[in-house]
């Protein structure tokens, strides 16, 4: 309280309000001097040494602490994970691209993405899209090796901000082969002259073919000649009658359908579903249904299990992501992401590929390969698949395959989808045959230069 001896004291004293005298004054014009002086000599110090400290110094910057440096986010400078890449990319198109980075604004903060495409695969592909004849069309091709992503075309005619090498709605048809092909080489212990019956037309899938007959109207066939041909019986009575629902699934989400992948860009999951009544799963083994859904980008992972062992390697398509400074915040990277088949299962599905190139649905887009300066240079394989859409206005034709050198360790494995309207145009095998021919010369005439080099500086 005010009344009290402290308080009197306070108020009575030479500072307080009562003891205000000429001496008082005196020292408050002392002390107001000696504050002059500290603001105008002390304070500036102290302001440098925190600018100094806020701005980083000149240690880590060659403009001595610029602006561009106080503007950045600290947040900036931590790694980010492939979900913020995906933020970052939304919407990008990448057909278009005329040199390997993208610059994008996030957060209202620029970044520059560094890709991992081959740019002349790239703009050479995309001179090659037939659009007047095609509703969609989407190529992707990658090191099975890296997971890189090389090259990802991408065209819709209804929609041009839709990615087709990204969308899960386009019917598998018989690229499910593969998948069932892989699980009664494991299981059953089928190999790639294994022989097999069927009845009926080879293209067709009806109750009465899934019976074990045997006598007139019965065809033998090999594995391999069954695949290159995509006899549809042979892989429907392997589906219903010897894999049956539990196998099928297994095998599905082995080669990475109905589970997310991950990615730097949005990629929705490939689907199937598989029952346990056995025409179904005759349906689903042969790939003779529009249920079962692949995305182009998972195309060419299938591709990829069967040059990596049976791995199957996640994709990327981002090298790295830099900020304003320079400074790298995110490097794209690959994982195994599970062990598919065995080695040993996935060469056989290596030779049975083989076949659809020499004897089977690929011929005649690759015809003459043997001849040709660089596909005779290369070991190729593939998988074909077609079927209507249900409005039967719309075929989609596929290719999964790969390429690699005879004499060397160059690879490439590719997936290609195309919708045909009124009229066939450029079918998916003959796309897989431009980017093998055209990727793998660029890599000849690259070696043969370097080659020349070395002879003339030796």
């Amino acid at each position: 309280m005010i009344g009290s001896n402290r308080d009197k004291s306070i108020l009575q004293g030479p500072f307080g309000w009562r003891g205000i005298q000429p001496g008082a004054k005196r020292r408050r014009s002392k002390r107001s001097f000696l504050g002059t002086i500290f603001l105008l000599t002390v304070l500036p110090m102290i302001w440098i040494l925190i600018g100094h400290r806020i701005t980083g110094g000149d240690s880590n910057s060659p403009a001595g602490g610029s602006l561009s440096k106080i503007d950045t986010p600290a947040s900036t400078l931590q790694p980010i994970a492939k979900s913020d890449v995906q933020k970052m990319l939304n919407g990008v198109r990448f057909a278009d691209l005329d040199r390997k980075y993208i610059d994008v604004e996030y957060l209202g903060q620029p970044y520059r993405v560094e890709t991992s495409l081959d740019l002349s695969l790239q703009q050479y592909l995309e001179k090659k899209l037939d659009t007047l004849n095609s509703r969609y069309i989407g190529i992707v091709a990658l090191d099975p090796d890296t997971g890189r992503v090389l090259s990802m075309i991408g065209y819709n005619k209804k929609d041009s901000s839709n990615n087709p090498c990204l969308d899960n709605r386009y019917p598998a048809a018989s690229i499910f082969k593969i998948i069932t092909a892989a699980a009664a080489i494991e299981t059953l212990g089928l190999g790639a002259d294994s022989e097999l019956t069927y009845s009926g037309n080879k293209h067709t899938l009806y109750k009465s073919q899934l019976k074990d007959r045997k006598g007139r109207g019965t065809r033998k066939i090999t594995l391999k000649d069954s695949f290159a041909q995509s006899v549809n019986p042979v892989f429907g009575k392997i589906g219903a009658r010897q894999l049956g629902k539990p196998l099928l699934e297994k095998y599905a989400d082995a080669f990475g359908f109905n589970r997310s992948i991950d990615f730097e860009l949005p990629l929705t999951p490939s689907q199937v579903s598989v029952s346990d009544e056995p025409f179904q799963c005759a349906e689903i083994a042969s790939g003779f249904n529009r249920g079962t859904t692949l995305s182009p980008v998972h195309g060419a992972l299938i591709a990829g299990i069967v040059l990596n062992q049976g791995r199957l390697i996640e994709p990327t398509i981002v090298e790295k992501v830099t900020d304003r400074n320079g400074g790298t915040i995110y490097r794209g990277h690959s994982e195994a992401l599970n062990q598919a088949v065995t080695p040993a299962a996935s060469d056989v599905i290596y030779e049975i590929m083989r076949a659809t190139i020499r004897s089977g649905t690929s011929r005649k887009a690759f015809r003459g390969y043997q001849k040709d300066r660089i596909l005779s240079k290369l070991i190729m394989g593939g998988k074909t698949g077609s079927i209507n859409n249900d409005a039967q206005d719309a075929r989609f034709d596929w290719f999964v395959g790969f390429a690699e050198e005879r004499e060397g360790s160059k690879r490439l494995a590719i997936s290609v989808v195309v919708a045909h309207e009124k009229y066939i145009g450029i079918r998916a095998s003959q796309y897989a045959r431009m980017a093998f021919r055209h990727y793998f010369g660029n890599y000849f005439e690259e070696q043969a230069t370097a080659s020349g080099k070395t002879r003339r500086s030796s």
